[in-house]
């Protein structure tokens, strides 16, 4: 058995950051597992069935709020990190061996953290933290999709919310840009799942500001 574990959510401007992992047999790993952002939304939806129906796998996810992404006293390293070990506690025994995507430019660093964090939670393991993991080992790339569903279910659920599509929550995504104009435009604030403390939202905020003071 192997646990392997990753993000998904780390640079969006709404939403949460979520994290996956997976325990599972090689040999039991579904086919066609890959870097969730390389499969087509649908397929990832399938093999995350996959993988949470069989009998021998075992799967969980950690979710982190926009309020506390925007937190002053945390960063984006820290964060992953803990989501990373939330996962894995959840699904792992003592002396499991651990491939985890390194959500950290440096990946001793990540692994160190990580095996550190699950221990402090009662679990001892060890880790091998790569970049690029998930494409590597296909374990991970099943923690990939099981986070990047649920991320994407999150989503959706928010623009049910919000009666409206609100995108991927990148930056680079009209649609999230859009619906975050029109909020702010609406309500003077940023909506409860967007990230304040991100320049999108930030500059978003300022030209709503900076609007208004030309109407006078």
């Amino acid at each position: 058995m192997v646990v392997g574990a990753d993000e998904a959510g780390k640079g969006p401007a709404l939403g949460p950051l979520v994290a996956g992992a997976v325990r599972a047999a090689p040999a039991d790993l579904p086919a066609g597992l890959d870097d969730s952002k390389q499969l087509p939304a649908a397929r990832r939806a399938e093999l995350a069935a996959e993988l949470r129906e069989h009998p021998g796998i075992s799967v969980a996810t950690a979710v982190v709020a926009p309020a506390r992404i925007d937190a002053p006293e945390t960063d984006m390293n820290s964060l992953g990190v803990a989501a990373q070990a939330e996962a894995v506690a959840a699904v792992a025994t003592d002396g499991d061996d651990v491939v985890a995507d390194a959500a950290d430019t440096d990946e001793s660093r990540f692994g160190r953290r990580l095996a550190d964090t699950v221990a402090g939670s009662g679990v001892e393991i060890s880790v091998t933290a790569e970049h690029g993991a998930d494409e590597a080992y296909p374990v991970v790339s099943a923690a990939s999709v099981v986070a990047k569903v649920e991320r994407d279910r999150r989503m959706d659920a928010i623009g049910e919310q919000h009666d409206r599509d609100v995108g991927s929550g990148y930056p680079s995504d009209p649609t999230t840009r859009a619906f975050l104009e029109s909020y702010v435009g609406e309500h003077g604030s940023l909506p409860d799942c967007a990230r304040a403390t991100w320049a999108t939202c930030e500059d978003v905020l300022a030209a709503a500001e900076q609007s208004g003071l030309s109407e006078f």
